[in-house]
């Protein structure tokens, strides 16, 4: 599983010219969900999502979370996180979880997300998505459940 986080002072996703999610500060989440994926995978990456501790203090050091800003979260679904590049030009997306199983493990961590946190939104999954956002700092992180976990 991957999240790749992107800490923003807004951000919103578009689906058929509609917005279907939008988020003032906080962090714009993109989900990618691998084959081997499970619910107690996802329980692990959501905790370590809500704590961490990436926005500036009064002092400008990162040492504030999510709730201490009260900021919201919005999750977009994106199997194309495991694109695999090392043979060829085109990727390959094997590696990606399967349709359904991915849509389940993202409507669970949304689920669960939205338990800790007030304001979640989301995109569709499935759907041809516009994402915009104003990214901070720029300030991104990848969380991989390989690194994380192991």
């Amino acid at each position: 599983m991957k999240f790749v986080i992107q800490v923003v002072s807004s951000a919103q996703v578009d689906v058929d010219g509609k917005t279907v999610g939008k988020i003032d500060k906080g962090f714009l989440v993109l989900i990618g969900i691998g084959q081997n994926d499970t619910t107690e995978i996802a329980d692990r990456m959501v905790d370590k999502l809500v704590k961490l501790r990436i926005f500036d203090d009064e002092n400008g050091k990162t040492n504030l979370s999510l709730a201490d800003v009260n900021g919201g979260l919005l999750l977009v679904s994106q199997f194309t996180l495991y694109a695999n590049c090392r043979k060829g030009n085109r990727p390959s997306f094997t590696e990606a979880g399967a349709p359904q199983m991915s849509e389940e493990l993202y409507d669970y961590i949304c689920d669960r997300l939205a338990e800790r946190v007030p304001v979640v939104e989301r995109g569709i999954f499935g759907a041809d998505m516009r994402v915009s956002l104003v990214n901070e700092g720029p300030f991104t992180v990848i969380l991989d459940s390989e690194e994380i976990l192991s």
